[in-house]
């Protein structure tokens, strides 16, 4: 009879699963293993650091504008509310199998093979456009400093939103490739530079809280809830699915305009699974990973309600600008200082979320590929730095020229449904990991099994159906390619397939 240590892959054909014993066992592959350095304090900030980004510098404006009015405070709680459902999912299995891969490594335990590759599959789209995504806005942010300095890049060197022929945005190129570097350099090192840029945002954030307290006019906050209007009817593929498939209308403002925004600002909190991705490299995960993911979810949650209400306070939602809602609503009381203090925050603040982006794609990457989903050329560390230096590099260059060369407004949207999407698949596997090994020790444990993550599944989907057709579209088609790919060479490649029994 097997021991618990000796359990061999269970399951048949594309279904089949990874036991977690297995996936502990390959992490002290001395080629295949990572270095263990983080602290809870070093996950907090990690994910303080990828959550904190232009969405409160400019999310927040555009949705008390033209969703929910002063109530926008009520929607990002109501946002943290679905991301703690989600969070708690994570949090039991980053502590059971503290593996890198985050959302991939899960679902191989858990839900079978081809699960897990899709997962897997749609972790790279959601973390590559994400980084790239982030970076042109970093790129922007620093051109409008540069700009405030009388220094000004030529139109050719700053991305093909400005320049009319060829765009070439220099600065998002360099950005991906200097943090890229940092990566393969240690993650101590990741860790140290991330705390230092999230300690400079996060005292930028707290100023303009502070700041703005000073210029709320309460006269602003009336009505808390403005009266329900009808949303804007979409068509064709730029309707939200739930409108196709139901013919439900979102609302502005009113009591459902609250639950629209949330939809909204749901994206601002995107990023803080990418802590799970760090399990591996954790000295204590099973205590650890809980914390680092609960307690960034927290004080960005907190964080983010306090500037909303600020920023409500100081100017009437319907005079607020979309674009930089802060910068020029201390304009409008006079105080145009701070504005330039939001704008470095702002361009300071996304350079850890770039990082910490393109660290969870090259540990899901890194992942599969100790697997045999991928060529296993890429799941050997760096002799002396113990990095994923290879994957890290590849996907730092290919993204960095994307950066460079490539407009992704439109593609934005894909990394929304990818990560609603992989929080779906963690709350079922759970769910499913509860039935199948009752016997795995879990130090932390989801609470209320399985209120909790069919809850979690619910609020995913729904926010999921707010998303327009097309995204959907888009999505469906890169999951096509990857199942092709798994098909074609991951299926046979499979270490779990070579390895059973």
């Amino acid at each position: 009879m097997s021991t618990q240590q000796d359990l061999p892959p269970s399951g048949d054909g594309l279904f089949r699963t990874k036991t977690v014993e297995q996936s502990i066992r390959d992490t002290e592959e001395p080629e295949h293993a990572l270095k263990k350095s983080l602290s809870a304090l070093d996950l907090t900030v990690f994910g303080v650091g990828v959550i904190i980004g232009t969405g409160i510098f400019v999310l927040t404006g555009k949705v008390a504008k033209e969703t929910a009015g002063p109530a926008t405070a009520i929607a990002f709680v109501a946002a943290g509310v679905v991301c703690a459902l989600a969070a708690l999912c994570y949090a039991e299995f980053a502590s059971t199998v503290p593996v890198a891969g985050s959302a991939y490594t899960f679902s191989y335990a858990s839900l079978g093979e081809l699960v897990a590759w899709i997962i897997g599959w749609d972790l790279v789209l959601e973390f590559a456009l994400g980084t790239a995504v982030v970076a042109v806005g970093w790129s922007g942010y620093v051109r409008s400093l540069m700009d405030n300095a009388d220094w000004h890049l030529p139109d050719a060197l700053s991305g093909p939103d400005v320049s009319d022929g060829f765009g070439f945005d220099i600065l998002a190129f360099a950005l991906v490739l200097v943090l890229t570097v940092i990566l393969v350099l240690g993650m101590k090192l990741s860790a140290r530079v991330t705390t230092v840029v999230v300690a400079i945002k996060v005292t930028v954030v707290l100023i303009v809280i502070i700041a703005g307290l000073f210029f709320i006019d309460t006269a602003n906050y009336s009505p808390f809830i403005p009266e329900a209007q009808p949303q804007p009817s979409g068509s064709g593929l730029d309707a939200p699915l739930v409108q196709l498939i139901f013919g439900y209308e979102p609302t502005n403002f009113g009591v459902m305009g609250i639950f629209t925004a949330a939809s909204v600002v749901f994206f601002a909190f995107i990023g803080f699974d990418v802590v799970a991705t760090a399990a591996e490299e954790t000295k204590l995960p099973q205590r650890d990973m809980p914390r680092g993911i609960m307690a960034s979810l927290f004080i960005c949650t907190a964080l983010y309600v306090a500037v909303s209400i600020v920023v409500t306070g100081m100017q009437h939602y319907t005079e607020l600008s979309v674009s930089a809602p802060l910068a020029d609503a201390f304009k409008a009381v006079g105080h145009p200082f701070y504005a330039g203090i939001i704008s470095f925050g702002a361009a300071v603040g996304l350079t850890t979320v770039c990082m910490i982006l393109l660290l969870g794609q090259t540990r899901v990457f890194f992942a599969m590929s100790r697997d045999g989903l991928l060529p296993r050329f890429f799941s050997k560390t760096h002799p002396r730095f113990q990095t994923p230096y290879r994957p890290t590099i590849l996907l730092g260059v290919l993204i960095a020229i994307i950066a460079g060369f490539t407009s992704i407004n439109e593609l934005a949207t894909l990394v929304n449904i990818g990560t609603l999407f992989a929080f779906v698949v963690v709350a079922l596997g759970v769910i499913v990991l509860r039935r199948t090994r009752p016997d795995l020790h879990r130090a932390f444990r989801t609470p209320w099994v399985p209120l909790v993550p069919i809850l979690s599944v619910a609020a995913s989907v729904w926010l999921m159906l707010n998303l327009p057709a097309e995204t959907w579209l888009r999505f469906g088609i890169w999951m096509v390619i990857g199942v092709v790919i798994y098909l074609a060479y991951g299926r046979g490649h499979s270490r779990v397939n070579r390895t059973r029994v």
